[in-house]
């Protein structure tokens, strides 16, 4: 608020998700946790109360819905202990058995107003900074309408406030149910959603959602998110371009190879984005070692990312060539990283390559291969707006970044891409195989560079054990 008081702010826990919140969660409010079972409400419940214990404040966790048992099996899945946390385990039907039947009262009635002072009491004595609750939808089958429900709620609500407790109220959502949830969202000063989803094949998809967070200009829409052993919910704020550092002024990147620079008209720029294109066996992944080994020798560090060949081919491949990477990768200046089909999303990739570029200063970055990236996600289009994301903040970075291209089929012209992603490139490397006569021979051309001028010939391109060839492309003597 422009000339007021900046509000306090406590620390959820979760990894990413302060970010989003633009520092964390504001002081002395209840806020909502809604998600279906296993989208990892407990989990995330337990990092915001462990992150208070850390802060040297008293912690409750309210359970109507888990044992401490099972609360302890979910911590030690993480390594977790719930020490410096208080576990109060209530169960309104049993609380009432004795007396149900000799009052006046409704059974309902009477559970609900034993589990209320049984939680008051709690409170009172050992007085938290934080309280979890878990969870809400044993309360609202205790009450049985959405008025008494919204009533308890807001009384709740008002005794936490008087004593500044900063609560975490969990409510189950039920997939396809009407209204879940809307009774609560307006009294709540936030709610954050959990939501996962099963795709037809691979693994589960989780994202998060800080639907409402009032007073607070959150990072709004989807972000992904995964549950990680030992680290438990862990989000994936979307990237965003502005937050990368200063752009750098340009400056020619070289190959190590004088005609393939030549090519470029010099060299290709920092800050761009080049697609290398091509079919199977022209030489892409070669490409991508070739500008690698060229900034490694000038002691640039570079980032690679591979999607579809595992660390030891590659670094046999690019030592076929003449080109011997390993120790620039035990030296720490060539990060790789290769990843299983599935297993990443475009949310985690991201800070990845993000955390990567900003902790290296890597000059460098080679995702090979993009098509290998997009065949690993559900959707492609939502993955190539993703990676448009970072690429602009890559380029504010002043970094190169190759996207390694494939296209379908061996031989011929009838070859094509799945997704459209030429306009992603500042520059695209088209390399091809031609037949000729009883000889294949591999073809190189500029195709486009928006930055400067470059040839628009075809040149031939060799791939040898010695090294990487360009030359003119001179037609075979007929024979």
């Amino acid at each position: 608020m422009a000339g007021g008081k900046k509000q306090a702010v406590v620390s959820s826990g979760i990894g990413g998700l302060d970010e989003i919140l633009r520092g964390g969660l504001p002081a002395s409010n209840l806020y909502i946790l809604q998600g279906e079972p296993g989208s990892g409400k407990t989990t995330a419940a337990l990092q915001f109360l462990r992150a208070g214990v850390e802060a040297g404040e008293r912690c409750i966790y309210v359970s109507l819905s888990q044992t401490r048992d099972e609360l302890e099996a979910i911590a030690f899945s993480h390594s977790w202990t719930l020490e410096g946390i208080r576990v109060e385990e209530l169960s309104a039907s049993d609380a009432v058995n004795g007396a149900a039947d000799q009052t006046i009262f409704q059974t309902a009635e009477l559970r609900l107003d034993e589990t209320r002072k049984a939680i008051e009491d709690a409170i009172e004595e050992h007085k938290p900074s934080r309280l979890v609750y878990d969870s809400l939808l044993e309360i609202r089958l205790i009450t049985g309408d959405t008025p008494r429900f919204r009533r308890e709620l807001i009384a709740f609500k008002a005794f936490l406030a008087k004593r500044n407790v900063v609560a975490l109220l969990l409510d189950t959502k039920v997939r396809n149910a009407q209204n879940a949830g809307e009774e609560v969202e307006g009294i709540a000063h936030g709610v954050i959603c959990l939501d996962k989803s099963l795709e037809e094949y691979g693994s589960i998809r989780r994202r998060i959602e800080v639907s409402k967070m009032r007073g607070v200009p959150v990072a709004d829409g989807y972000h992904d998110m995964a549950i990680h052993e030992g680290e438990g919910v862990v989000v994936f704020p979307r990237l965003i371009p502005g937050a990368a550092a200063e752009t750098v002024k340009p400056q020619l990147i070289k190959s190590g190879v004088d005609e393939l620079d030549k090519m470029f008209g010099g060299g290709q720029e920092s800050g761009t984005t080049t697609l290398v294109i091509g079919q199977a066996g022209t030489g892409k992944s070669t490409m991508a070692s070739l500008y690698a080994t060229a900034a490694l020798k000038r002691g640039e560090s570079v980032a690679l990312f591979l999607f579809e060949e595992r660390i030891e081919t590659f670094f046999r491949r690019s030592e076929g060539l003449g080109m011997d990477l390993r120790q620039f990768h035990e030296d720490g200046q060539l990060i790789i990283r290769d990843f299983n089909p599935n297993e990443i999303s475009p949310g985690e990739f991201g800070q990845i390559v993000q955390q990567a570029v900003s902790s290296e200063k890597v000059r460098v970055v080679v995702i090979d291969s993009f098509t290998g990236y997009l065949n690993s996600l559900p959707h492609r289009e939502k993955a190539v707006r993703d990676i448009q994301s970072l690429l602009k903040y890559l380029a504010r970075a002043g970094v190169l970044t190759m996207l390694i291209v494939a296209q379908h089929g061996l031989l011929g012209e009838d070859v094509g891409i799945d997704v459209d992603v030429s306009f992603l490139g500042d520059t695209v490397l088209l390399l091809r195989i031609i037949e000729h006569g009883e000889r294949l021979r591999r073809s190189i051309t500029v195709v486009k560079k928006r930055h400067g001028p470059h040839d628009l010939d075809v040149r031939e391109l060799f791939i040898q054990s010695s090294g990487v060839s360009v030359v003119a492309y001179n037609p075979l003597p007929e024979a």
